[in-house]
């Protein structure tokens, strides 16, 4: 069985968008084959409508996306054991500038107990020490 992942908005954008960085992350983590076995956390929906939003996808995008979106498994925010795992979160944070909605995302990893994709590092401080994170360069993804 291959493995699951939770994926940040970070990593799922340029996998939707189907560019070279999205075809580094899926050649080396198998996620378009399986969607259905990788999470997301219902804010990274948030994130990615309003990055959507922002940059006028038309509606032949934004129904790709949706039918995207129902093949991942979502998880709520609300509930004790996601405040908690947001509470771990903050508190392995401390010192360390981490925006709410990524708090968020590292939680859902937590509870779900899956590593985590990312393309940028405010997750790395967590690496090893609550959180598998797996960061991919966004730079490893140009072509010379």
């Amino acid at each position: 069985m291959s493995q699951s992942y939770v994926l940040d908005t970070s990593a799922l954008l340029p996998l939707l968008r189907g560019k070279e960085l999205g075809e580094l992350i899926d050649r080396t983590f198998g996620l378009r084959a399986v969607p259905y076995l990788h999470t997301l956390s219902i804010v990274t929906h948030a994130e990615l409508w309003v990055l959507i939003e922002r940059n006028g996808w038309g509606d032949a995008r934004k129904a790709a996306v949706e039918k995207a979106l129902q093949e991942f498994v979502t998880v709520d925010i609300s509930g004790s054991q996601i405040i908690s795992a947001y509470r771990r979160v903050e508190a392995a944070s401390i010192g360390i500038t981490m925006g709410k909605n990524d708090v968020w995302v590292a939680a859902t990893a937590l509870i779900t107990g899956l590593p985590l994709i990312a393309t940028d590092k405010d997750f790395n401080h967590l690496n090893g020490k609550l959180l598998e994170v797996h960061y991919v360069d966004p730079a490893s993804a140009q072509v010379p």
